[in-house]
């Protein structure tokens, strides 16, 4: 059986993602793309997230993609003493709202997933 193609990831979405990818990783201290990817551990090439923070809507990465890299700013590599990096409270809160509205977009299918989720619930008491 042949695969349905996907439907295209709107342009907002793309800006979005790379908008709270480009803040995180700011906000964790790294100032350039060059110097993050620099760091020991970085899960992407300097390439990659250039194209995934590209202004006007890049490379999308996948979910499992966007959750490693947050979790590399937020959790293992900031730079608490950089210039313009966050508070490690405020910094966890930005990680945590970058996720949240993550999953909200279309472009990772959660909210498909959670509706589709909902309709499957068993009819608990009724018969159907």
């Amino acid at each position: 059986m042949a695969r349905k193609k996907q439907s295209p990831i709107s342009d907002r979405d793309r800006e979005v993602i790379g908008a709270l990818l480009r803040d995180v990783r700011r906000a964790a201290g790294y100032r350039s793309v060059g110097s993050a990817a620099a760091t020991r551990g970085c899960p992407a090439s300097r390439q990659t997230i250039y194209a995934y923070e590209r202004e006007g809507g890049g490379l999308v990465p996948s979910l499992p993609q966007f959750l490693e890299l947050i979790e590399y700013y937020v959790l293992e590599a900031p730079v608490a003493d950089a210039p313009g990096a966050k508070a490690e409270g405020d910094l966890r809160a930005l990680g945590v709202a970058a996720v949240t509205r993550a999953l909200a977009l279309s472009a990772f299918h959660v909210t498909r997933a959670t509706d589709l989720i909902a309709r499957m619930q068993p009819n608990q008491g009724r018969r159907m």
